[in-house]
């Protein structure tokens, strides 16, 4: 019986049951997904967490909000991509260590390329990421390959620069700055801003009469909006985009390549994508 489940809080409006529940029954593998709500301060059961994977009592873990940078201090290792980006979504004991990985990277690429038909290529112009959290992260990091200016963009400027600081290392061929979410955006020149990534929770259910883009200020020309938010299927930004015109998406995409590969990581199979979407669609 294989047990896996999601650290973080809150959890109860997560899809990731339904994506893994559906995985491991394409597999014809007897197992369950389940959640586990760590209220934040609760470090015993945070820790009495972490040891049932190192039993072998859980498989694996999914992490999520707030515990994606809070938990890799627990940790015994870190993948090179979950170490380069400072951030964990995806637990597994190996060869008796607790190792971190980061699987938003790869899943984020991945259903970016497929969405945009791969119009980004190596130092394409300018990418503008809302929030500097453990997603923003993420995506950061996939970015830094296409991107010769990427602007980064957080109602707290010092975490935005703290973000940017810890990717001084990505190279003299990507400009990376931040800015304060209201205010610096709107000083900001946006005409070469070709792609918008979200990754604040601005939008999401249920307070979805909200947008993280600043009512005053127009998008820029042409730009494809990418959301990071899947609950609702449509955000406020990005029925904003697409009522301009602008190619646009929410995460779902996101979230179905980040959980299959985090259970190649621990099963070490690769799961039908079709079978993880049509979990969902009575969502």
């Amino acid at each position: 019986m294989i047990h896996l489940g999601l650290l973080g809080w809150p959890v109860s409006h997560s899809l990731s049951p339904k994506l893994h529940n559906a995985a491991l029954k394409a597999m014809g593998l007897e197992g369950e997904y389940s959640l586990y709500p760590v209220e934040p301060g609760n470090d015993l059961l945070l820790e009495n967490l972490l040891s049932k994977v190192r039993v072998g009592e859980l498989r694996g873990l999914n992490v999520t909000i707030p515990y994606k940078q809070a938990v890799i201090p627990l940790l015994d290792r870190l993948s090179l991509s979950a170490k380069s980006i400072g951030a964990v979504n995806t637990i597994f004991l190996e060869n008796g260590l607790l190792v971190g990985h980061n699987t938003d990277a790869p899943g984020f690429r991945m259903d970016l390329k497929k969405f945009s038909g791969n119009a980004f290529t190596r130092r394409s112009g300018g990418a503008l990421i809302l929030g500097a959290g453990g997603s923003a992260r993420a995506v950061l990091y996939s970015l830094t390959d296409s991107f010769k200016n990427i602007v980064v963009a957080a109602r707290k400027l010092d975490q935005a620069q703290n973000l940017i600081d810890s990717f001084r290392n990505a190279g003299d061929e990507v400009f990376i700055e931040a800015v304060e979410m209201t205010s610096g955006l709107s000083r900001l020149n946006l005409d070469g801003i070709d792609l918008i990534v979200n990754t604040t929770p601005v939008g999401m259910h249920p307070n979805v009469e909200f947008s993280p883009w600043p009512v005053d200020l127009e998008l820029p020309h042409s730009c494809v909006v990418y959301d990071l938010i899947y609950n609702p299927r449509e955000t406020l930004l990005v029925r904003r985009a697409r009522e301009m015109g602008f190619l646009a998406t929410t995460g779902l995409g996101m979230l179905v390549e980040q959980a299959a590969l985090g259970f190649e990581i621990w099963t070490g199979l690769t799961p039908p994508r079709e079978a993880m979407f049509s979990s969902l669609e009575e969502e």
